[in-house]
């Protein structure tokens, strides 16, 4: 597609065109060049031309400007062009003449949802659009080649340039996209990019929404929990643009929110007498007994760090983490983090706005890694995808720069049946595109490929925690890397079991376990013991950071993806989980077993033996 400009005047008319050329707001169509020339002195004509091609079709627009007597009056008719070329372009755009497609679509809303009325014209809707990545299976392989123990790249991380090239959309993506925005009238300044341009965001009233996307916008109430959304049950797009566009949210996805909030819950139910370092309360040094780290101390200047994401405008409380350093960590006790603010998230520090997730996760997190320099990022907003898969590409960029990222395995054992053991859920697996159709819940991100998600234990000796998350992606297929030890795992189910209700060739979770009860956690100035998936997830995370130290002090890269290695040789020095199952959506769940099974994965670490593993490495 070319757009070029020819504007015959003096130099001095020519810089004011050239300068003047920028600011009209044109389509991005409007690609253009100038050039000038005297002609009478005095007096000069202009004349732009207008040279559309794209998909095989070249339009040819003449605009002639006239004769003006001065660079002012050049000022101001170029100024009047900006409406006529919106107008003559629109004639010539590739869209004309394509006919609007379903992109996505659903039968009708998922359970418990209801549509309450038409949606303001006026609201605004923050849409994201997903453009296709068609360097991605590159990305993939390095990625799977550098976490490799045994292959010859392993350690090699590739640099966030390096990562953002492989995700980037082709330029004919990005071009197309931008004409049909600046169409509607949206043009570069009221777009925001991903820094790989993958994804695309935009702030419109629901009136332009439902006009680009040809569909109606509704509200629609969720019967039991009260929660409001905007949604529509399909939208369309011209049909050229279908692939160049992977999807646009918020349309058709009702999601889960709860999935996405914390599912901690206070200590409050009878657990079985047991001997442990700390009686029935982990603390940090009881958790540093437990795993075998007790004599290990981390270095703060060899380049290792600790990143924790805080979401849903979740905030750490700083006096409730010096208050926690005093209790457990009196060395780390003044210490601070740095914190980052990501899509307007903030870090509220008033006890009211004290997160009971986001303490947990600095206190145990930081407290068990000091002086290792830590992070807090504070994530704002609702997630809006429906394509796990999307979220889950950009797992993969963290993991091939060198990231261990880490995600706990939920709580709600197989599905939403059984959460809390005091407060019974009514029965809600069912699939949540309006069919209904009964099967186990799989979550995210625990369930993508490309992170480490953790279940949960209980007790001394352990078990298996009975809400420990854990089964088969429905969107993400088997990885190779636990082909092996997921095929044992289902060759011992008795055949039949759970038919229909779950995906046996999905990506199977959790890969890991950790301690996920009774954790002691400062919280609005008091000692609060909590459960959750979520407490078993710092503490493993923060022993892969310990990890990663030895590593980086021992001159070496950082362990990066962790799967790949755990599934070869580093489930040798993890402590294997064989009792306990996981409940949920009315059934017993899966058990553990020996080896991997999806309720604790391989099991719990044991930090020596898994240092001496990676020193080796």
């Amino acid at each position: 597609m070319g757009f070029s400009v020819l504007v015959e005047t003096d130099r001095m008319c020519h810089e004011v065109a050239r300068r003047l050329w920028p600011r009209l707001r044109l389509p991005r169509i409007a690609r253009h060049s100038i050039r000038g020339s005297y002609q009478k002195e005095g007096i000069y004509r202009i004349q732009i031309c207008v040279v559309v091609r794209t998909y095989g079709r070249t339009e040819f627009l003449l605009v002639d400007v006239g004769t003006l007597p001065n660079c002012c009056m050049l000022t101001m008719r170029l100024a009047l062009l900006s409406i006529i070329f919106t107008a003559a372009l629109a004639s010539a755009v590739p869209f004309k003449g394509y006919q609007q497609k379903v992109k996505e679509s659903i039968h009708a809303p998922p359970n418990g949802w209801y549509k309450h009325a038409p949606a303001p014209k006026h609201h605004l809707l923050e849409l994201r659009i997903a453009l296709p990545q068609p360097r991605f299976p590159e990305l993939e392989q390095h990625l799977l080649e550098i976490s490799d123990p045994s292959h010859a790249r392993y350690g090699a991380h590739l640099s966030k340039q390096e990562t953002e090239s492989l995700m980037a959309p082709h330029p004919e993506t990005l071009d197309i996209v931008s004409e049909w925005l600046a169409l509607h009238g949206l043009a570069e300044g009221d777009i925001i990019r991903s820094s790989a341009r993958d994804w695309v965001t935009i702030r419109v009233p629901v009136g332009l929404a439902e006009k680009m996307l040809t569909t109606a916008y509704h509200v629609y109430k969720h019967a039991q929990t009260g929660e409001s959304v905007i949604r529509t049950m399909s939208y369309s797009l011209p049909e050229m643009l279908h692939d160049h566009i992977d999807l646009i949210q918020p349309t058709t996805m009702f999601a889960r929110f709860k999935a996405f909030k914390s599912t901690l819950h206070w200590t409050d139910h009878v657990r079985p007498a047991v001997s442990s370092p700390s009686g029935s309360t982990i603390t940090g040094p009881a958790g540093n007994q437990l795993y075998n780290a007790v004599d290990y101390n981390t270095s703060a200047t060899n380049g290792n760090a600790l990143g924790i994401t805080g979401y849903l405008n979740e905030s750490t409380n700083n006096v409730d983490l010096q208050q926690f350093y005093q209790l457990q960590n009196p060395s780390a006790y003044g210490s601070n983090y740095s914190s980052v603010s990501i899509n307007g998230g903030n870090n509220n520090q008033s006890y009211a706005a004290a997160g009971l997730e986001a303490n947990l996760d600095t206190q145990f997190g930081f407290g068990l890694t000091w002086p290792t320099p830590g992070t807090f990022y504070s994530t704002g907003g609702e997630p809006l995808f429906d394509s796990d898969l999307l979220t889950g590409d950009g797992m993969a960029a963290l993991g091939a720069r060198g990231v261990s990222v880490i995600f706990s395995s939920g709580d709600g054992g197989v599905g939403d049946g059984i959460a809390y053991p005091d407060k019974p859920l009514k029965h809600q697996c069912y699939s949540n595109d309006g069919l209904y159709t009964p099967m186990f819940l799989p979550v995210f991100p625990a369930s993508c490929p490309y992170v480490t998600a953790v279940g949960g234990t209980l007790n001394i000796p352990e078990t298996a925690a009975y809400f420990s998350g854990g089964g088969f992606s429905n969107y993400f297929s088997r990885p190779s890397y636990q082909d092996a030890a997921v095929s044992a795992y289902l060759a011992m189910l008795t055949p039949g079991t759970y038919k229909g209700l779950y995906n046996s060739t999905g990506r199977a979770y959790p890969d890991v376990s950790s301690q996920a009860a009774s954790f002691s956690v400062v919280y609005q100035g008091q000692a609060t013991p909590l459960d959750g998936t979520s407490c078993a997830a710092p503490a493993f995370a923060a022993f892969v950071s310990m990890l990663n130290d030895a590593r980086l002090s021992a001159g070496k890269t950082a362990l990066g993806f962790l799967n790949p290695f755990l599934y070869s040789t580093g489930y040798t020095a993890l402590n294997d989980i064989t009792e306990g199952r996981n409940p949920g959506c009315q059934t017993e769940g899966f058990n553990a077993t020996v080896g991997w099974d999806p309720v604790t994965g391989y099991g719990t670490p044991n930090f020596e033996k898994l240092k001496d593993l990676v020193l080796a490495m």
